[in-house]
C-alpha cells in the first residue's frame, strides 16, 4: 500500500504545472497559446522572461527530486524510483490540465539527480553541452534521454537505468514533432521566440 501512496503522491506533485502558474502570475499569458504551446521552461523562455524560465526549470526539476527524496526517506529506494517516475508522468500528463502537460525534460533531470547524482550530473552535462553546441533544446533533451540510462547501467544501477529508459522513451514520444523538425532542419534554436 505504501508504494501505491508514494506513486500517487509523486504523480500529484509532478502534475503541478509550474510554468503555467508562473506565466499567469507574471502576466505573461497562457503558455498553451504561446510558442510551442508547451508548459515547460523552454516555452517560458520564449516569452522573453529569463527569470520566469529559470524559476520554471528549477521548480519542474525540483518536483521530481523532491518526490524521490521524500519517498526514499520514508519508504525506501523502490518507493523513490516509483515516486520519481510518477512525478515525471504527472508533469507529462497532469490531471489538472486534461492530461496535456509538458515534455518532462526538467522533471526527468531532477528525478535522476535525486535517484543517482552521478547519472543526473551526466544527463545535465549532456543537455548543457549539446545545447551549447547546437542551441537546440529538443536535441539536447534527446541526447540526455539516450545517454542517461546507458550511464546508469554502466555504473551498475540497473534500477535507475530502467527508470531512465522508461522516462527516456516517453521523452522521445513527447518530442515526435521536434524530431520531425530536426530531420527537416527547421527546429527552432534556444532563445528564438
Amino acid at each position: 500500500m505504501s508504494l501505491i501512496l508514494w506513486t500517487l503522491a509523486g504523480y500529484l506533485l509532478g502534475a503541478v504545472p509550474f510554468g503555467l502558474v508562473i506565466a499567469r502570475a507574471l502576466g505573461l499569458g497562457d503558455l498553451r497559446k504561446i510558442g510551442s504551446g508547451n508548459i515547460g521552461a523552454t516555452n517560458v523562455l520564449r516569452t522573453g522572461n529569463k527569470p520566469a524560465a529559470l524559476a520554471t526549470l528549477l521548480l519542474d526539476s525540483g518536483k521530481g527530486a523532491i518526490a524521490v527524496l521524500l519517498a526514499r526517506h520514508f519508504a525506501g529506494e523502490e518507493a523513490a524510483l516509483l515516486a520519481g517516475a510518477a512525478a515525471f508522468l504527472g508533469h507529462c500528463f497532469p490531471i489538472w490540465l486534461g492530461f496535456k502537460g509538458g515534455k518532462g525534460v526538467a522533471t526527468f533531470l531532477g528525478t535522476l539527480i535525486a535517484l543517482s547524482w552521478p547519472v543526473g550530473l551526466v544527463a545535465c552535462a549532456t543537455w548543457a553541452l549539446t545545447a551549447a553546441i547546437s542551441r537546440i533544446s529538443s536535441l539536447s533533451a534527446l541526447m540526455a534521454a539516450v545517454l542517461a540510462p546507458l550511464f546508469a547501467f554502466a555504473l551498475g544501477r540497473g534500477d535507475v537505468a530502467l527508470a531512465a529508459a522508461f522516462m527516456g522513451v516517453l521523452i522521445f514520444i513527447r518530442h515526435h514533432a521536434n524530431i520531425t523538425r530536426l530531420m527537416q532542419g527547421t527546429e527552432p534554436r534556444i532563445g528564438r521566440k
